[in-house]
Formats: structure tokens, C-alpha cells, sequence
């Protein structure tokens, strides 16, 4: 017997990745449940060779089901989260409602998954871990072994988002500009703020008070939580014309030295990261090359010169898969291997 396993939103970019990955890689699941809203109710999706007709997440009762994986966004995560926890699913949660609350786990299996061994032994849990943002994910999993070879102090980040960051909306945006360039219609923004086609944007998400934006306030947020609360953060988050992929140029400040090679040795042995480092022309990896791959690539890594103990990298990753999709299966994962959760059944 396997686990009865269901995804919330199955319809959305992040949902139907989550399909793509429980089948690819073969998640011992018994039944897997695909969820929507009803107006998608009856509305089939792709699991491996099968069709999945969505059933409505309003009416659905959870109770024998062991995995919820959530993407429906954070009101919908606010209004069930709690409810289906209570029956003794386990919640893993895709949206940034639950990430910042107390009680409740950030967890990147690479990084701290350790984390849910303590969280699991606790009797009164409410049985929902979350997921970072994508930015974050892909950031911490290539921090992570460097952190632990000589400790970060500061990190500088600016990040190119793709417009799938955005969901479907973001994506047929992006096209319909780019078509439309090419027959001479004025771009016309309904998602992003400005003119998304041949254009970056400097602002993902709303502006906050200091002039950061929430998007950027995430990982600096997020980085503490699930790393460590000494580091110190400061993003720019940049949207760029990129289907599927978010890369991110970072400079580092260590307490400690630490090499190029030193670097590069460390991050060649840590889990789920691939690096591809050749100072050559095409010697690096881009979001392009990185659609549909677990892995986060890690790029031009090299001296920065301008601090003591410095460093500067690019990091690449497929956003809807290790920043949403790929993490919330991993996190399941985990549970499953480290003997922490047992089938409802």
C-alpha cells in the first residue's frame, strides 16, 4: 500500500508540475487526487499515461488522506490549511501564507530538512510545513555548504524572475507582447505594471515602506528563517522576458576565507546542486538550459574583490520545479524516509 496523496490547485502551473514530478519520480503513492476550485471542477489533467478528472476542494473530505500538496495561493492556504491539517493529512504548503508563522516549518530538504524530525515529535502540531519562494529555495540550496565551510555574513542578491513566477497569466503575457512586437501592436500590460516583452521590470509584488518590495523582503525573511537569522540579506528582484527559470547574480561576505576552489570543491559534493564553471565562452548555465532539470546550477563562481573573504556566483534553477513543485515532493520525501509519517490507512 501506498500514500493517498492530493494536490490542491492540479489546474495551475505549479499543480500540474507537481503531477509531472509525482509520477517521474515515482512517488510510492497508492491514489493520487487531483483538487480545484469548482469552476475547474470536472476539468482533467495529465498524470504520467492517466487523465485526472479535478474534483471541488470545497466539498472534499481529507480524512485517510496522507499528502496535501498546496498551490492554490495564500487564500485559499489560510481557509483550508488549518481544516485539512485537523484531520491528520500533512499540509505542505506552496503558498506564503503559512511561511513566516512561528509554529509552522520552512523547510528545503537540502538544507535544513532536519528541521521536521523535531516538528513531527511535537503532540500538538498543526501538521502544515511550508514552502519558501522560489527565489529563496534555489538561493539557500547553494548557500547551504558554503555557510558550513566558513559562515556567511552578507549576502547581495539580484534576481531574474521569469514570468511563469507569475503563473499562466504571466506566460500568455509575455507571448502575446512578444507576437504582438512582431506585427506592430502596442504592448498593452494587464499582469506586470509595465511592458514585460523585451523589457525587465524592477519590481515583483508590492512595495513596502522602506522601498524594498515584498518579493525581495521574502528572502531576506525567508534566508534567516531556514538557514540562519545572523546573515544579513538585502534583494533586488527583477522580472525578466524568460518563460521558465530564475537566475540570480550573488555576492557573498564570509567571516572566514574561502577559495574559488575551496567553493567550488564544496559545492560539487552538496546535494541536489549541479555546477558547470568554465571560464570560457558558454561555460556557464542559463534558464534556458535549465527547463524541466532538479538540479540548481551554480555559475562563474570567482573572487569578489571588494570585501575581505569574498565571493560572487550566478545560480540558475527551474523555478516551478526546485522553487515550488520539486520542493513540496522533496519535503514529502523526507518524511517518508526519515520514518516520520505513517500511512492513514
Amino acid at each position: 500500500m501506498g500514500y493517498r496523496v492530493a494536490v490542491v490547485g492540479a489546474t495551475g502551473n505549479v499543480g500540474r508540475e507537481m503531477l509531472n514530478i509525482l509520477d517521474e519520480r515515482k512517488f510510492p503513492a497508492s491514489e493520487v487526487i487531483a483538487l480545484a476550485s469548482s469552476r475547474s471542477t470536472g476539468q482533467e489533467v495529465s498524470f504520467g499515461d492517466r487523465r485526472l478528472k479535478c474534483r471541488n476542494l470545497a466539498d472534499f473530505d481529507f480524512s485517510g488522506v496522507d499528502f496535501a500538496l498546496m498551490s492554490a495561493g495564500s487564500t485559499v492556504s489560510k481557509e483550508y490549511a488549518t481544516r485539512i491539517g485537523e484531520t491528520g493529512c500533512m499540509v505542505i504548503d506552496n503558498s506564503s501564507y503559512w511561511r513566516y508563522h512561528s509554529d509552522v516549518p520552512l523547510i528545503v530538504p537540502e538544507v535544513n530538512g532536519h528541521v521536521l524530525d523535531a516538528y513531527m515529535a511535537q503532540a500538538n502540531r498543526r501538521n502544515i510545513i511550508a514552502n519558501p519562494n522560489c527565489s529563496t529555495a534555489q538561493m539557500v540550496v547553494a548557500l547551504k555548504p558554503l555557510h558550513d565551510l566558513a559562515t556567511i555574513k552578507r549576502v547581495v542578491v539580484s534576481t531574474y524572475q521569469s514570468v511563469s513566477g507569475a503563473g499562466k497569466e504571466g506566460i500568455d503575457e509575455l507571448y502575446d507582447q512578444t507576437k504582438g512586437m512582431f506585427v506592430t501592436d502596442k504592448p498593452s500590460p494587464r499582469k506586470f505594471p509595465k511592458q514585460i516583452a523585451f523589457n525587465v521590470i524592477p519590481h515583483i509584488d508590492v512595495f513596502m515602506e522602506d522601498g524594498y518590495t515584498k518579493e525581495e523582503w521574502k528572502m531576506l525573511a525567508e534566508t534567516k528563517k531556514i538557514l540562519d537569522p545572523k546573515i544579513k540579506v538585502t534583494a533586488t528582484a527583477v522580472r525578466v522576458p524568460v518563460f521558465v527559470g530564475h537566475s540570480e547574480a550573488i555576492n557573498l561576505e564570509f567571516e572566514n576565507p574561502i577559495s574559488p576552489d575551496e567553493a567550488r570543491d564544496a559545492l560539487r559534493e552538496a546535494p541536489g546542486i549541479m555546477v558547470v564553471d568554465k571560464r570560457e565562452p558558454g561555460g556557464y548555465i542559463t534558464p534556458v538550459e535549465c527547463v524541466g532539470d532538479y538540479n540548481t546550477f551554480v555559475s562563474r563562481i570567482r573572487e569578489d574583490v571588494t570585501v575581505e573573504n569574498g565571493l560572487a556566483l550566478w545560480v540558475v534553477s527551474d523555478n516551478l520545479r526546485k522553487g515550488a513543485a520539486l520542493n513540496a515532493i522533496q519535503i514529502a520525501e523526507t518524511l517518508i524516509e526519515r520514518g516520520l509519517i505513517k500511512r492513514a490507512a
